[in-house]
């Protein structure tokens, strides 16, 4: 009997599936390298407030390879087919770390912790600090909850539906809002604010973000975009123009693109109630017995 065949059979088989755990491997370890970027962050945001500034800029580029990372890690795990329970919990734990813990003291401590005192009043600079952390707490609460019913809805509709055929997410996603404070602070080279008035409009600026991620409202999430199929070579044009800008100007360009992002949907939903048509007004009462 020749078992020379059977052999070889099983050999494929063990082969095959040293390959699919290799595949399920691969976009942990991305989901593990924004775990990374996130502890990093927030070690450099802490160090930030001993008065060298480099820190906070290093804190925000961490958050931007770790937005990277999560885009990549689902891509990959979707291509590959090694999506698991097991990976979508493990990149929810870590976007908790990475786009609320960290971005939240990143914005506590980079808007709040340098800012003077309003009119020379330490009290009011004091109060001005603590409700900076409070409102920082808000955004970590609010990715939080984003993530959680992120995980639970199926088929999430938003508040003002778009067009057919697209995919949209139900609320800012929270590594756009981390990337809206990374962007800024990057933006300004670490720089922190010194100023009360500027620390007044952060903290409604991150309340704001954390309302964005709660909300109902509609953000385009671009996952229609499948770069396995066929695309015109003006879009890779596109593309490769982008990266070289991000490469040479990263600070004005990630500045430009995280507030554009955040403000598309905004003033998607403010279209959609201005186009909303009112509704029709409710017919006359008839008197079933007229005298």
């Amino acid at each position: 009997m020749n078992v020379q065949p059977f052999n070889r059979k099983i050999e494929d088989i063990r082969h095959s599936r040293r390959m699919r755990k290799g595949m399920f491997i691969l976009p942990s370890l991305f989901t593990t390298g924004n775990i990374a970027a996130g502890y990093f962050a927030i070690s450099q945001a802490i160090q930030g407030v001993n008065g060298d500034y480099k820190h906070f800029d290093y804190a925000a580029i961490a958050i931007g390879f770790a937005v990277l990372f999560d885009g990549l890690d689902g891509r990959i795990a979707r291509m590959t087919g090694t999506t698991s329970d097991f990976g979508r919990e493990l990149d929810s734990l870590a976007d908790v770390i990475t786009f609320g813990v960290a971005p939240g003291i990143l914005a506590y401590m980079w808007g709040a912790r340098f800012t003077d005192a309003p009119y020379g009043d330490l009290e009011w600079q004091n109060k001005l600090i603590s409700i900076c952390a409070v409102v920082s707490f808000l955004f970590l609460t609010a990715s939080a909850s984003r993530l959680a019913r992120f995980n639970i809805q199926k088929d999430p509709k938003p508040s003002n539906p778009g067009r057919p055929g697209r995919k949209y997410f139900v609320g800012m996603p929270t590594p756009a809002g981390a990337g809206v404070i990374a962007a800024i602070v990057h933006f300004m080279a670490g720089e922190p604010i010194h100023y009360w008035w500027l620390t007044t409009t952060w903290t409604a600026l991150v309340f704001s973000l954390g309302y964005l991620e709660v909300c109902t409202w509609r953000f385009h999430s671009f996952k229609d975009i499948d770069l396995r199929r066929q695309h015109p070579f003006t879009f890779f044009m596109f593309l490769g123009v982008l990266v070289a800008l991000i490469f040479m100007f990263s600070r004005p360009v990630l500045f430009v693109l995280a507030l554009t992002y955040m403000l598309s949907g905004v003033l998607t939903r403010l279209a959609y109630i201005l186009r909303k048509p009112s509704s029709p007004p409710p017919p006359p009462e008839t008197n079933p017995n007229p005298v």
